[in-house]
Formats: structure tokens, C-alpha cells, sequence
């Protein structure tokens, strides 16, 4: 039994994503190849090779991968399909895109955002916002599986000697193409691998507002997320949305300032080792998840909060 492992990369490192999907690979068992498919990329390769539990590493390079898009990267993976009992991924939005567009060519049923593993062909995933667990049973000849990168650890990054091989990349597919991109600054940490995150709500009342996390933080080293009735109303950015429809986090400690806590919001951040929730509704459900509660106003819990922090 052989597992692909589908590689997240900018061609010069891998990306964390990569690493949760190794971890799931391993707790299926078996051989385990990880495809690096991109243009200049013998460094994300050389990365992908050196993950402890990674027994080969295919690279497939051509200059028309240099902007990855799904419709480039799913045939390259049906190509060399026949040859695994499962291609894996975790469920980021790269793997959402691309993945059901492998599954539908290879006639099978993809297995989505898998939280568990009960054997090779057996796997647990969330529902109903994950309020309830279900047990899924695959008959597919070939597994195709996105996990929940916030159940899984991160496979250790280094000291692994896996053998690194070039596939052919095949013809590019026409249908669709790189037209260019916008990147926000990041001086934080990514909202997906962050140890801390401090998350703001409709509670926040408006952009301006918002920006009082900013300093929190800072001091904390943390990332900042929103939830989506804050990201709806403008005060934050998209990519800074946690929930059902945004990111799925489990940081180490998720503080939650002016958010109720809506079913939706819950999905993304319950794993939170632990949660804080600063609410001045008593009532919030936020505050039935978290370890932690203040009810307060967040207007004079915030100054005093940072404050302490500086001191």
C-alpha cells in the first residue's frame, strides 16, 4: 500500500499544510510518496525530503507550473493515480480546489476534512458544523482524502532522507490561466500554524475598532482572526476569518473578544487548547467552550488587558 501525499509549496519551502498531511498518511500506513509539482522548486523537494516518515519524493517541474493553478495540478496527480491506494492532502483552500476535480476524474468519492483515521479505509469527519461525528466507510479503489490539518500534528521537518525522482509534467492544460495575484503583508504569524490567537467579533463595532487587537497581538506574538460577522461587516479582512467557512485552527491558546460564539464560529476554533472568551453577555455561547470567561465591557478590558501585558 502505497499514499500520495499532495505537497503545498512557494518552489523554495514546503508549507506547514504539507506536514499535518504526512502525519495522516503515517497513521494509515505504508509507503509514502509526496508529489512536489511546480517550476524552480527543487527546494520545496529537497524540503518534502528531509520529512521524517517520507520514503520518496516525485518532482515534476515544467515553466508552466511556475503559478500552480487546479486545473494544472489535477492531471499530473491522476497521471500517477494507479500506482497508490490513497492521495492525501490537507483541507486547505489549494486542496479544496483541487482535490474534487481529481476524484471526479477517477470516477470516486472524495472523503472530506477527515478529523480521525480507523483504518485504511475508514475514516471520521465532522458534521453539522461538527456537532456530530460521522463514520465513513470507502469501497474506492483509490482514497481520495483531504484531512483537518488541526487533528493532526505536524510531522517532524527534519532527518528524514527520502529519495527524490522526476516525473514527466505532462502536457499544461489551456482552460484556465495566471493572471496575477495580491499579497497582504504579513508581519504575523500565519492564522493557521499560530500558538496564539487573539479573534475579534460584531462585538468590536467597527474597523477601527478592530485595530485595538493589533496590540494585543503584538505583545503576545499572536495572529489575528475574525469572526464572520466581523469579516461581513467590514472590520476585518477575509483571510482573517475562523469558522465553518473560514479557517480551522487549533491554536494553543485562542482569545475570543466580542464574539457570541454563532454554531459556525465554534467549528473553526473549539480544538483551541484553550479558549478565553471576553464577552459582556453573560449569556454568549461562546462562553460554553471557553476555559476561561470574563464578562465584561472589552472597551476597558482591552486597555487594562495590555497594560498588564506591558508590565
Amino acid at each position: 500500500m502505497t499514499i500520495l501525499v499532495i505537497a503545498e509549496h512557494d518552489n523554495l519551502t514546503l508549507k506547514p499544510a504539507t506536514l499535518h498531511a504526512v502525519t495522516a498518511a503515517v497513521e494509515i500506513g505504508g509507503d509514502i510518496h509526496v508529489l512536489v509539482v511546480g517550476f524552480g522548486a527543487q527546494g520545496a523537494a529537497d524540503a518534502a525530503a528531509s520529512v521524517i516518515g517520507v520514503s520518496k519524493v516525485l518532482r515534476a517541474e515544467s515553466d508552466g507550473y511556475a503559478h500552480l493553478l487546479a486545473e494544472q495540478l489535477a492531471p499530473v496527480i491522476v497521471g500517477l493515480a494507479p500506482g497508490y491506494s490513497h492521495i492525501v492532502a490537507t483541507a486547505t483552500c489549494a486542496a479544496k480546489n483541487t482535490l474534487p476535480r481529481v476524484a471526479a476524474m477517477l470516477d470516486v468519492a472524495q472523503i472530506s476534512d477527515i478529523s480521525a483515521i480507523v483504518s485504511v479505509d475508514t475514516f471520521v469527519r465532522p458534521i453539522y458544523a461538527g456537532n456530530a461525528l460521522a463514520t465513513v466507510a470507502s469501497s474506492d479503489f483509490i482514497k481520495v482524502i483531504t484531512v483537518r490539518g488541526a487533528s493532526f500534528a505536524l510531522a517532524a521537518a527534519s532527518g528524514g532522507g527520502a529519495v527524490i525522482e522526476t516525473v514527466s509534467a505532462g502536457p499544461t492544460p489551456h482552460s484556465s490561466r495566471f493572471v496575477g495575484q495580491e499579497v497582504s503583508p504579513r508581519t504575523r504569524p500565519e492564522l493557521t500554524t499560530a500558538k496564539i490567537v487573539v479573534s475579534g467579533g460584531r462585538g468590536m463595532q467597527s474597523g477601527e475598532n478592530f485595530h485595538l487587537l493589533d496590540a494585543i497581538a503584538d505583545k503576545l506574538g499572536a495572529a489575528v482572526g475574525a469572526s464572520r460577522a466581523a469579516v461581513d461587516a467590514g472590520f476585518a479582512p477575509n483571510d482573517y476569518q475562523v469558522g465553518q467557512t473560514g479557517k480551522i485552527i487549533a491554536p494553543e491558546l485562542y482569545i475570543a473578544v466580542g464574539i457570541s460564539g454563532a454554531i459556525q464560529h465554534l467549528a473553526g476554533m473549539k480544538d483551541s487548547k484553550v479558549i478565553v472568551a471576553i464577552n459582556k453577555d453573560e449569556a454568549a455561547p461562546i462562553f460554553q467552550v471557553a476555559d476561561y470567561g470574563l464578562i465584561g465591557d472589552l472597551f476597558n478590558v482591552l486597555p487594562e488587558l495590555l497594560s498588564e501585558l506591558d508590565n
